[in-house]
C-alpha cells in the first residue's frame, strides 16, 4: 500500500468495538535532536525487521513501566520522562491481534548497545529506513516525531496493509 492510498471510504473488514487484542505491547522512541534511536530486531514477531525496542506488557506492568523496561532490556538505555503519543491497533491474518501503546522520550540515560535482542542504530529522522520496517510506521512515525498524538487501526494480511484509519490531535491521560 502506498502512502496516499485513502480507504476513508471502505468499510471496515474489522468490528473495532469488539476486537479484543491477544496481546498487549509498547514501543519506545528516543528523539535526540535530529535523530531517533531504532534498532534491528533479532528475534520475535517482526525479527530482521528495523523498530523501536518495546514489547508485551507483563502481569501487573503498566503500560509506561513495560516500555520503559523493555528499552532497558532491548538497548541498555532509561527513557527519561516519556510520554505516551499513541495507540496502535493491529489486527492481523497470520499474527496475534495486538495493541500498542506508543511512548516517546526526548531524553535518556546510558549508552545504547547490543544485546541478544536487538542491535541499536541512531538514525537521522530524514534517512529512516521505511523500507526495513512495518509498513504502518511510515503512515504515522513522521508526525509523532514531530509531536502529533494519535490512534491508527489497521488490517493486515500477511505483512500488507489491507486497511487503515489514523486519527490524530488524540488527548492521552498521564
Amino acid at each position: 500500500m502506498s502512502m496516499g492510498e485513502d480507504f476513508s471510504s471502505v468499510p471496515s473488514p474489522i468490528d473495532w468495538g469488539g476486537w479484543r487484542p491477544d496481546m498487549r505491547a509498547t514501543l519506545m522512541f528516543i528523539r535526540d535532536g535530529h535523530e531517533v534511536l531504532l534498532m534491528r530486531k533479532l528475534r520475535g514477531i517482526g525479527a530482521g525487521k528495523i523498530n523501536a525496542p518495546g514489547g508485551k506488557i507483563e502481569p501487573g506492568e503498566t503500560p509506561l513501566e513495560g516500555a520503559i523496561r523493555e528499552t532497558q532490556e532491548e538497548l541498555l538505555v532509561t527513557p527519561l520522562k516519556p510520554r505516551k503519543m499513541g495507540e496502535l491497533f493491529f489486527a492481523m491474518s497470520d499474527l496475534p491481534d495486538i495493541f500498542v501503546h506508543v511512548f516517546m522520550a526526548e531524553a535518556f540515560s546510558g549508552k545504547a548497545g547490543e544485546t541478544e535482542e536487538a542491535i541499536p542504530r541512531w538514525t537521522k529522522i530524514s534517512d529512516i529506513p521505511y523500507d526495513m520496517m512495518w509498513e504502518d510506521d511510515e503512515h504515522w512515525l513522521p508526525r509523532m516525531l514531530e509531536g502529533e498524538t494519535f490512534r491508527g487501526h489497521f488490517y493486515f494480511e500477511s505483512e500488507r496493509i489491507c486497511w487503515m484509519k489514523m486519527d490524530w490531535g488524540v488527548g492521552f491521560n498521564g
